[in-house]
């Protein structure tokens, strides 16, 4: 496939941001397929029972982590690179692209490590019960194989779309996930592998994903590629890269937070029907939540790169799409889930007593689900003109320091169960308004000044 290269400093702003933004939401939505598909064949064994799809959601902190240090490292360099791209320093961006490579690769064998030696003193501080343990087991052995390849393909994809090829990289992960589409049902109910074959379908395709990013980098069709005499650490960029990605890395981070403190609350509250119960509930804010951010992920290296050439008005006008667009996105899907709850609910399990019970509770979960669209504007400005403070700041504010003390105080104030749903709810009015005010009040307003 030819590869055309999108100009981010010329053209409507608006289309520049969705040319980058279309192909990044179709390649996200293919890439949520990988943990999703898995989840809905589980959830539809035949036994009726909720039993893997719970253990297998207790795996979610463990892969959240790794997605944790992927952005750290791979999200972290891509405003770099885009503004020395923007700036006209093509050798600086090689580094970082080769930078980042390298703590990609050395931080995903130490992750392996880690998550071997002490898997099972992990997934029990995660709300395992002794019956979930053996399926969230089961699905680790095979997953921790492949941190290589899911680090490798997700981190440095960014870099092929911060370039202008977001076609390049929709099919890296279209070609993964429609093999992990394929192996699947192969390996769970062809060779009767279960929790076992979903994982192992997963690695294959991560592989694959990782094989087909590597080759375009490393091939002439790349505007930056990834020079073998760049494959190494340089201190300075080394911190540079953490320092940014520090945000990104503490909003996957603090999501890991939360995932241990909802899945260990409601343990003791509700047992593992209320675990699975928020399994089916991450699961659909993941897809309700995918095309919001592929706008703004889309709009991050339009708004670097015209912001390492000093282009603000144009600066100014993708935030102000971004915030647009997402406020009558996540409007719309608020009006959604309350409306058809066990519509969503029934995608992904077919244990009646878990629809029944997770129902009401998935339109409680959603509730504010509008003010996303102002964190995720907001958290993503920040990133983009490499206000790292602000960025890292927010990161710890809504996940942090609202909806883990919540996730514990609520149920134990009289709430129950229902506390753990309506903690996110609260985080996302309280963290999205702030956020996005904040960053008017202050980068948006520096712009004006600039300009």
């Amino acid at each position: 496939m030819a590869a055309s290269r999108i100009d981010f400093g010329t053209g409507p702003v608006w289309q520049r941001i969705l040319s980058q933004a279309v192909p990044l939401t179709v390649a996200q939505l293919v890439q949520l397929l990988y943990n999703v598909v898995d989840r809905i064949y589980l959830g539809h064994m035949g036994d009726g029972s909720s039993i893997a799809l719970t253990g297998v959601g207790l795996t979610f902190p463990v892969v959240t982590l790794i997605m944790a240090f992927t952005a750290l490292f791979g999200m972290g360099g891509v405003p770099l690179f885009s503004m020395a791209r923007g700036a006209g320093e093509p050798r600086r961006a090689e580094m970082i692209l080769g930078n980042s490579f390298t703590l990609l690769l050395g931080s995903s064998v130490i992750l392996m490590g880690v998550g071997y030696l002490f898997m099972e003193p992990i997934l029990f501080a995660f709300g395992a019960s002794g019956e979930s343990y053996r399926y969230a087991k089961e699905y680790l052995d095979i997953y921790l194989l492949g941190t290589a390849f899911s680090m490798t393909a997700t981190g440095l994809n960014g870099y092929i779309n911060a370039q202008g090829f977001p076609r390049i990289g929709m099919l890296s992960v279209i070609l993964g996930a429609a093999a992990n589409i394929v192996l699947d049902p192969v390996f769970i109910f062809g060779f009767e592998m279960g929790v076992a074959g979903a994982a192992l379908a997963t690695v294959l395709s991560q592989a694959i994903s990782a094989a087909w990013v590597l080759s375009f980098l490393f091939s002439g069709k790349a505007a930056v590629t990834l020079r073998r005499d760049c494959i190494r650490l340089d201190r300075q960029i080394t911190v540079q890269i953490a320092k940014l990605g520090t945000a990104n890395f503490i909003m996957q981070g603090t999501n890991c937070l939360v995932q241990v403190a909802c899945n260990s609350t409601l343990q003791l509250f509700g047992g593992d029907l209320y675990v699975g119960i928020m399994t089916v509930a991450n699961s659909v804010r993941e897809i309700f939540t995918l095309p919001i951010n592929g706008i703004v992920s889309g709009g991050q290296p339009v708004i670097s790169y015209n912001y390492g050439a000093g282009a603000y008005d144009r600066v100014r006008t993708g935030i102000r799409f971004n915030t647009w667009v997402g406020v009558g996105y996540t409007a719309a899907v608020w009006v959604l889930i309350f409306a058809f709850p066990e519509f969503w609910f029934g995608l992904f399990s077919d244990d009646a007593a878990m629809t029944a019970a997770g129902a009401p509770v998935l339109r409680l979960y959603f509730f504010g689900f509008l003010f996303m669209a102002l964190q995720f504007a907001g958290q993503t400005t920040f990133q983009a003109l490499g206000d790292a403070k602000h960025a890292i700041f927010f990161s710890l504010l809504r996940k942090a320091i609202i909806v883990t003390p919540l996730t514990l105080l609520l149920p134990r104030l009289g709430f129950g169960v229902d506390g753990v749903f309506l903690a996110e709810p609260i985080s996302n009015v309280l963290g999205g308004a702030a956020c996005y005010l904040t960053m008017r009040l202050t980068v948006y307003r520096r712009l004006l000044k600039t300009e």
